[in-house]
């Protein structure tokens, strides 16, 4: 009579195999489980943004200049002749004014909203919110303080776009990091100093600008670089 062959379950062997890939799914796992956060900005850069908010449109020059305390909004509306600059400084001090070439008037008005321009890294502490396609890039996306939602591409880490909770929302047509704008052209014009608001309205003077972010303990960002019409 021919001996009993006894068969081993496979099933007994079922851990041995997996042992190489949960040791694998182990290391690979919290790389996984991490949220990207958002790139700093540049210390300097040059960006051209595209405003839409509603029936509003604007095209925006936009100089961001971090070591020397400055952050300056070239501002043009749709088919309008005249140009608003907005020169913002790290004392907070704003200058909103037009130039001869743009508007015969001498226009100028300052404000002093306390808080200097933002930071380099003003979106720490943003909260992921995944990836979605934008403007035609795969962009990973924050929300910041109810305030802003700000996309940023996967592949280049440059912001593409971003939306205040006002609805106004950014496209960056460029972004060219180091670049910088000549000093002289930092010189708010002459009759800005010693008058306290003339010929600019109240809206103008309010207009969707990059700059100064004003902060407080419970909220973070409560309007600013990004001040519009708030």
């Amino acid at each position: 009579m021919a001996p009993a062959i006894k068969h081993r379950s496979s099933t007994k062997n079922l851990p041995l195999l997996l042992i190489p890939f949960i040791c694998l799914f182990s290391v690979v796992r919290p790389s996984c489980a991490a949220d990207p956060t958002p790139t700093p900005w540049p210390h300097q850069f040059h960006s051209i943004l595209f405003m839409n908010y509603s029936s509003s449109l604007q095209l925006i020059d936009l100089w961001y200049d971090w070591p020397n305390g400055r952050n300056f909004n070239i501002i043009q509306d749709q088919l309008g002749n005249k140009i608003l600059y907005d020169l913002e400084w790290t004392n907070g001090t704003s200058f909103f004014y037009t130039l001869p070439e743009s508007s015969p008037a001498e226009e100028c008005r300052t404000a002093h909203v306390g808080v200097g321009i933002l930071r380099p890294n003003w979106l720490d502490g943003a909260h992921y919110q995944g990836q979605r396609h934008v403007d035609g890039f795969l962009c990973n996306v924050w929300d910041k303080a109810d305030f802003i939602t700000y996309y940023e591409d996967v592949v280049t880490k440059r912001p593409v776009h971003w939306v205040f909770y006002t609805g106004r929302a950014a496209h960056v047509m460029t972004f060219e990091v180091g670049a910088t704008l000549e000093d002289a052209k930092w010189q708010a014009p002459v009759y800005c100093f010693g008058k306290s608001e003339v010929g600019i309205e109240a809206e103008a003077a309010n207009a969707v600008h990059i700059g100064a972010a004003e902060e407080n303990s419970t909220v973070g960002l409560r309007r600013g670089s990004m001040r519009l019409d708030i």
